[in-house]
């Protein structure tokens, strides 16, 4: 057996520090604070093992939350896999946007367009008890994964598989929503951050989209118009060079968009008030 603190000291020649102490910690099923105290301890053999594997994992690009097999997301943890995108930090945005749309509305009702791990649905659902939330998804992997993590969080969420809105009736779901969330594929199929980190091991399907990164976002839009209540909120999240194009799609469909930051100071996401001019 080998002592924590010279296992942790070979690992970092070959991934963050940071990145090892947390494999370390979930492998021993220890806190990070509990290997600082005991460094001179030494680990069991399945422990150092399982944390040799995820060391050459990492060292080969695969992403932390693959490995580990999560990523937390507005204080939650969810289960990732690869057929689902990563959550990530500046889509916490989408949610909080989202619950100031509908806040003072009793019931709402929200859809969720390319759920994926459904961490926006899910999020969306427990902030706001009361709330119908429907979550679509084209991928029965991901949808697999959704309501995986709608279980085991205990939120009420109805998934759907769904091309986009295609499988939601006309007569059924016209006017039915008062907000519609989404984080869809809008990266150009030809940029070159997707041979690049994390983004090498994602699904493809979740990430680019054709006319730019464009085309789903413009069909997302154009469908919110039938699904949403006068007065209804659609909100999308886009790529950081997207926000003037996503003003011209919304205004297309007549609505004056609101744009909202993320911490970073970029815009990320759009949207509008259907049937209402916004007050900017």
């Amino acid at each position: 057996m080998t002592k924590i603190n010279e296992v942790l000291n070979s690992a970092r020649q070959q991934i963050p520090v940071a990145e090892a102490r947390l494999f370390l910690a979930q492998a021993s099923e220890q806190s990070p604070a509990w290997l600082v105290a005991h460094d001179q301890d030494e680990l069991p053999d399945n422990v150092e093992a399982r944390f040799s594997e995820w060391v050459r994992r990492r060292a080969a690009g695969e992403p932390v939350a693959y490995i580990l097999g999560w990523r937390e997301f507005y204080g939650r943890r969810f289960k990732v896999g690869p057929g689902v995108l990563i959550p990530r930090p500046e889509t916490e945005l989408l949610v909080e946007q989202g619950l100031a749309a509908i806040a003072g509305v009793q019931r709402p009702r929200i859809l969720d367009m390319g759920t994926g791990s459904g961490c926006i649905a899910i999020s969306l659902a427990l902030e706001c008890p009361g709330a119908e939330v429907w979550a679509l998804d084209f991928s029965v992997d991901a949808l697999s994964i959704a309501r995986e993590n709608g279980r085991d969080l205990g939120a009420e969420v109805r998934f759907m598989q769904s091309d986009w809105a295609t499988s939601l009736s006309a007569d059924e779901f016209s006017g039915f929503f008062d907000l519609i969330v989404s984080n869809p594929p809008y990266i150009a199929p030809d940029d070159a951050h997707l041979s690049q980190g994390d983004l090498r091991f994602e699904p493809r399907s979740a990430l680019a989209a054709p006319e730019s990164g464009l085309a789903d976002l413009q069909i997302i839009v154009s469908a919110a118009r039938n699904l949403l209540k006068p007065g209804g909120v659609l909100l999308c999240e886009h790529g950081y060079d997207q926000a003037a194009k996503m003003r011209e799609i919304l205004a297309a469909e007549g609505i004056e968009p609101k744009q909202y930051e993320d911490l970073a100071g970029i815009l990320r996401v759009s949207g509008g008030r259907f049937g209402i001019t916004l007050n900017t």
